[in-house]
């Protein structure tokens, strides 16, 4: 029997509504705190949730992940609609979108007095690092498993044997994560990294011992981690479209159950609140644990409030730069010499080329033409660039794929660090690339030539990199973040030996190490760090290792920096130092229920995310958290009169007495009460307050430090004032 039309266009027009509704779509993160004290699997209920709200056009793929080992929730495909939905549901914490996060790279631990004679524990071999990242590529011998024995017994993680990819006994764990299924050309479906990111930061944690390495001759030595003797476990996280938030949740969820002791993130976090944070309820689970997580800080500074990781109960990471410096100089054809930056491995052999402004080799047939001076891709003539060497105005992919010989790039600010590039290439200064263009301008047949890189000390490190992200603390003011820095410029470290140094196809050096630079890289030397004080006391909670790296850095020269404590925090990291702190500023899970509620969390939300009794009292504040740094927000010439209260763990003599020492900021009373600490016993305790009073006129921030001392160890901690902008 035929079909009515009216019926036929009926038909079609439900079948569009379900396309655009699918179309609507997109995946959504609903977290529900604790585990269920129950036995019952939470799957089914995940899915009843999910059914409710979707109704008929509930499909399998409706739901992409639940979590049910370490933490309470699911990842589904939801309209804007039905996630308002899902939040009003009893047990539901929150709903938040699931973004796409972004990643933030042998002499460095040299470089901050951690050789590699140094004491270490039998402990070592014990400690289990959970890097997240972009995979690890097995075969490096960064991860030679010679000496080891079997994985501790604490170990319940697995590693997704595949026809390319195996662990052993340095690389316990491997595993992948892609919720939603989609994969791109050059996407490994294994735990193998096809990016060279992770393999690089799991390296420069706990990389072993390998002589004589180098990246194509630059920065030769011997590479090794922070703790080599340390297991890894690699959790993939990070594909070629970013880190989902759904699949960085279930790397939290297996890694906490897993056994791991640190976790490392290299991967950025939206600034929002802590639990619609991905990261920062993953950390949080995590700490419950006794599991401590290192985070990098992010790569969007110099800019004030950018700091990307920022919970409490995590360790947010700098980047400092090293003695390790890089030139490389342009050569003109009258013989003058301009100095830029590059890690440039080519050799020209002094050959001179005809040299060309980007903008002079306009493609005119390309809709990209205009951009030209910027040499994007498409937007030069490669008859009137191939064979020479472009001036760009900032660095596209032009001048490789139009058979350029080299390109020279215009406008560095001070402070850039060194990157590798696809071809020869140096990166100047406004006023080093003006003088090649006076140069182009007066002369007919302009020559050119790039000569490969000096490798040389930066006499002026340890400073903050300028891409480093800077506080203060964008959701709670008065809480210091970053915490630290750590090396992160110019780090050389292991790398597929498939992937490009430059990460451009078109580029065919392969090395086994490379040299990158980013918050991304003083995050693993923060974890190694961690690791090895973990490794002299197994006992100590997250919060007591964190105390421990926090108040013995290294201080750091504002002159630099005047950002100050929001570039670096307390400074540079020490783990020499830190494995014996004298005191600690040690926190647990009721003291962070606490800080909550003086962030305005409800006794009702609260026990849904611990799954106990949790309440709150009614005096809480941020600034009261056992935190090893006072921070206080303020307004322009306020009076201040605000008491911190803290306690401290002795864990270093039995018997010491401390004494205060502290200069106050002009404009400021600092007053601490007891100004002297008598411990009689290791894991006595006892509280102090600090009482500041003034204001501050004409700075935005002020800053000094409270240091107690008692002629062994010298517990430092951070002050800042400041005024928000």
């Amino acid at each position: 029997m035929a079909l009515s039309w009216p019926f036929l266009l009926t038909l079609v027009s439900i079948m569009l509504t379900l396309s655009a509704a699918e179309d609507d779509r997109k995946a959504y993160i609903v977290y529900m705190g604790d585990t269920p004290k129950s036995e019952v699997s939470t799957l089914p209920l995940h899915m009843h949730m999910v059914q409710q709200v979707v109704g008929s056009e509930f499909a399998p793929g409706s739901l992409l992940h639940s979590y049910n080992k370490s933490f309470n929730g699911f990842a589904a495909r939801l309209t804007e609609k039905e996630a308002q939905q899902m939040s009003g549901k009893e047990g539901v914490v929150s709903v938040f979108p699931c973004q796409k996060q972004e990643l933030h790279t042998t002499k460095s631990w040299d470089f901050i007095g951690f050789p590699q004679q140094v004491k270490r524990s039998t402990v070592e071999s014990d400690i289990i690092i959970g890097v997240f990242d972009t995979g690890i590529w097995p075969e490096s011998e960064s991860f030679n498993d010679k000496g080891f024995g079997p994985p501790p017994a604490k170990w319940k993680g697995e590693c997704q044997v595949s026809s390319n990819f195996t662990c052993n006994n340095k690389l316990i764990g491997g595993k992948y994560y892609k919720s939603d299924g989609e994969f791109f050309e050059g996407d490994i479906k294994s735990p193998r990294d096809g990016d060279g990111h992770g393999t690089h930061t799991a390296s420069t944690a706990a990389g072993g011992l390998v002589s004589q390495v180098s990246m194509l001759g630059f920065g030769a030595g011997t590479a090794r981690g922070g703790v080599p003797s340390a297991r890894i476990a690699a959790y993939k996280v990070c594909w070629l479209d970013g880190c989902s938030d759904a699949d960085i949740l279930a790397a939290f969820d297996d890694a906490i159950a897993d056994g791991v002791d640190i976790i490392s993130i290299s991967i950025s976090s939206s600034q929002s609140d802590y639990f619609k944070n991905a990261i920062a309820i993953g950390t949080f689970h995590a700490v419950r644990k006794g599991i401590l997580t290192s985070t990098s800080a992010g790569n969007t500074g110099p800019r004030l409030a950018t700091v990307r990781n920022y919970a409490p109960w995590s360790l947010s990471v700098a980047a400092t730069t090293i003695d390790r410096d890089f030139s490389t100089k342009v050569e003109l054809g009258n013989n003058k010499i301009c100095e830029g930056n590059s890690i440039n491995a080519f050799d020209l052999k002094n050959k001179m080329f005809p040299i060309i402004r980007g903008g002079d080799a306009t493609n005119t047939t390309s809709d990209n033409g205009s951009f030209s001076r910027y040499c994007d891709e498409g937007s030069l003539d490669k008859n009137l660039v191939k064979g020479k060497i472009v001036v760009c105005d900032g660095y596209g992919n032009g001048p490789l794929l139009a058979g350029a010989v080299g390109v020279v790039i215009s406008g560095k600010a001070a402070g850039a660090t060194a990157s590798v590039f696809p071809l020869p290439a140096s990166y100047l200064s406004l006023e080093e690339a003006s003088k090649i263009g006076h140069y182009i301008n007066l002369t007919r047949n302009a020559t050119a030539s790039i000569l490969r890189s000096d490798e040389g000390s930066n006499k002026l490190a340890p400073y903050i990199a300028s891409f480093s992200s800077r506080g203060p603390n964008p959701v709670t003011p008065n809480i210091l973040k970053p915490d630290l820095a750590a090396p992160g410029v110019h780090i050389l470290a292991a790398w597929p030996s498939n992937i490009p140094i430059s990460g451009y196809e078109e580029d065919k050096r392969l090395v086994s190490y490379n040299i990158i630079s980013g918050t991304s890289m003083a995050c693993p030397h923060a974890s190694a760090a961690a690791a090895y004080v973990k490794s002299f006391h197994p006992t100590w909670s997250p919060a007591a290792i964190k105390s421990s790296l926090i108040t013995t850095a290294t201080p750091i020269s504002p002159d630099l920096n005047p950002e100050a404590e929001f570039a670096y925090g307390a400074g540079q990291i020490n783990p020499l130092k830190a494995a014996y702190p004298g005191l600690v500023y040690d926190a647990d899970e009721h003291d962070y229920i606490e800080f909550l509620c003086g962030q305005g969390y409800t006794t009702k939300l609260l026990r849904i995310i611990t799954g106990d009794n949790s309440s709150c009292p009614s005096n809480g504040t941020d600034t009261d958290l056992n935190y090893p740094a006072f921070v206080l927000s303020t307004k322009p010439s306020e009076s201040i009169n605000h008491v911190f209260h803290r306690t401290v763990t002795n864990v270093g003599s039995p018997t010491s007495t401390y004494k205060s020492n502290l200069v106050a900021p002009q404009g400021l009373n600092i007053k601490v009460n007891p100004s002297v600490l008598t411990f009689t016993s290791l894991g006595q305790k006892l509280s102090y307050a600090v009482t500041v009073e003034g204001k501050i006129d004409h700075k935005i921030m002020v800053s000094t430090s409270l240091v107690w001392d008692d002629c062994t160890f010298q517990v430092r901690s951070p002050i800042v004032v400041y005024v928000p902008s």
